[in-house]
């Protein structure tokens, strides 16, 4: 599924400059807020869903190798976490919808989620 596609879905804001991601393919996604749990259970490539706005989203999806960061509940990162994301290559989403129903419609989608191994 492209980025372009979960943004129209979601109903997603664009954080920052998300111009040069639109073709970007997202096959999986994986949902948490405890980013240790990303680390141990999340495959590379996947669109990660969160409540966690800090500095450490974007670190976890940096080492992850994770496609996206989506932040639930009309969250937003601040400006130094936009930053980061920025310089790491990260396109940084927002929706209104909760983790549930986000991982919901992309799931009734077809968006597979990501597993290690």
């Amino acid at each position: 599924m492209l980025l372009t596609d979960v943004i129209e879905l979601l109903g997603c804001d664009v954080i920052g400059d998300g111009s040069v991601f639109s073709s970007l393919d997202v096959a999986s996604c994986f949902a948490a807020d405890l980013m240790s749990e990303v680390l141990a259970f999340c495959g590379s490539g996947a669109l990660l869903l969160t409540g966690l706005t800090n500095i450490q989203s974007v670190h976890t999806a940096d080492v992850a190798d994770l496609q996206a960061i989506l932040y639930v509940n009309a969250k937003r990162p601040p400006q130094p976490v936009i930053d980061l994301a920025r310089e790491r290559g990260i396109p940084l989403l927002t929706t209104k919808l909760t983790m549930f129903e986000a991982s919901g419609i992309l799931y009734g989608k077809g968006m597979l989620p990501s597993t290690k191994g």
